[in-house]
């Protein structure tokens, strides 16, 4: 039967070829800005490298101390962290770093502005980055302030263009740091990992990071040793909150240990939501505007077809003359709407990519690589399906409900 429904689908194509152009133009367009912003949503949220281990990750991102007359919210502190989230029972790892913020170099009086990041031993055991040259610097190197620095390869490009890093000298943040590796670039939307360059925070010009406070400037994201430990590490974190001794005017402390998609929830959420996860309500807005952006160019397609579908109303006649079920029409017609719309995705798959491109070459994020991977092109797949089967499911059923005499006669609906 599915076969006779694409051979019959096919026919119909090549013979209504306006209607055909028409209808392909509006579902490729429409599936191009849905792929196009999949693939970012992809880069952000979606398998990455060095974020090698992120179905086991959870970061401490944010905290508010709240107060009878005063609100403060921010970064966790290195001393918080170090004292009460490094410490939390059964787990892996934990890693404790800065986020990147820009500095300069200068090399033969030319001036360089890098993102410049500090982070512990273990950083390089939580993510997995690609290395070129020699290594990361290790948790010894850490603990003996050693003032060593990992790159990536585009600072090695301006700095030293083809030349080998390994063992040069880079001044940054006040320091000389001699170079001990250097990684692939890591796209500037991977937030934690991401940085022109690395070095441990015990070689910091200051201690300041090391004084007892509950906000700073930190991150702290912790390695679980499986996804299922996940709700016993937030109860024992959230116990944590409660034994940290508060600064005067303050009585509550509150936070959360999110994954990567609760922290994005959080960051779209509104500014008195900012230390609390909605994941929920994010896949309810994605879902709701993909939705809401599907909905007009479905409904132009429902008019396309149901007027494609009126001019064969003498066929429709004709088949339900002979005794063909309401249901068989309906299997044809969207057999032949799904079709259509997985042909025009095929087109916007190939147009996506062109974009993709454009978008990559013009290079707004840093680091960022936009691409169409096998993940994209199932999402991409199933917007097809969907977008087929809501422009096709009505005008085929309304049009299989043509009494024969009438069909036969060509009359509107």
């Amino acid at each position: 039967m599915l076969k006779n429904y694409l051979k019959t689908a096919i026919q119909v194509l090549r013979r209504r070829k306006f209607f055909t152009f028409i209808s392909l133009f509006g579902v490729s367009l429409t599936l191009v800005v849905l792929m196009v912003a999949t693939a970012v949503f992809d880069q952000i949220l979606g398998p990455q490298l060095p974020e090698i281990h992120a179905d086991r990750t959870l970061g401490v991102y944010s905290l508010e101390m709240r107060g009878a007359e005063i609100i403060s919210d921010s970064d966790a502190s290195y001393w918080f962290l170090d004292r009460y989230v490094r410490t939390l029972p059964d787990i892996e790892k934990v890693t404790i770093f800065s986020q990147a913020a820009r500095s300069a170099t200068y090399l033969d009086g030319e001036k360089f502005e890098l993102y410049f990041k500090r982070t512990d031993g273990a950083f390089w055991q939580v993510y997995g980055f690609d290395f070129l040259e020699g290594g990361p610097f290790l948790a010894e190197d850490d603990a003996n302030a050693e003032k060593v620095a990992v790159i990536n390869e585009t600072t090695r490009r301006q700095l030293y263009g083809g030349s080998k890093a390994l063992g040069r000298m880079l001044e940054i943040d006040g320091q000389r740091l001699k170079i001990k590796g250097v990684v692939r670039d890591v796209s500037f939307l991977r937030q934690d990992p991401f940085s022109d360059v690395w070095a441990p925070i015990s070689a910091a010009r200051s201690d300041t990071h090391l004084r007892p406070a509950v906000l700073g400037s930190h991150t702290g994201v912790i390695l679980a040793r499986h996804r299922g430990d996940f709700p016993a590490i937030k109860r024992a974190f959230q116990a944590r909150l409660a034994e940290v001794e508060l600064p005067e005017g303050y009585d509550e402390l509150s936070g959360e240990a999110n994954t990567h998609f609760e922290r994005f929830s959080r960051v779209m959420s509104s500014n008195q939501e900012r230390t609390v996860a909605s994941p929920w309500r994010l896949r309810f807005a994605i879902g709701l505007a993909m939705v809401l952006f599907m909905i007009l160019p479905s409904l132009n397609l429902v008019n396309i077809n149901v007027s494609r579908i009126l001019e064969r109303a003498s066929e429709i006649g004709v088949r339900k003359a002979f005794g063909a079920s309401s249901w068989t029409l309906v299997g044809q017609f969207v057999v032949e709407n799904v079709l259509l719309t997985l042909i025009g995705g095929g087109i916007a798959f190939v147009l996506s990519g062109g974009v993709l491109s454009l978008l990559n070459g013009v290079e707004l994020i840093p680091y960022a690589t936009f691409q169409l991977n096998f993940r994209v092109f199932v999402y991409g797949l199933l917007l097809a399906v969907i977008f087929g089967l809501i422009s096709g499911v009505y005008p085929a059923w309304k049009m299989s409900r043509l009494h024969p005499v009438t069909a036969l006669r060509r009359r509107s609906l």
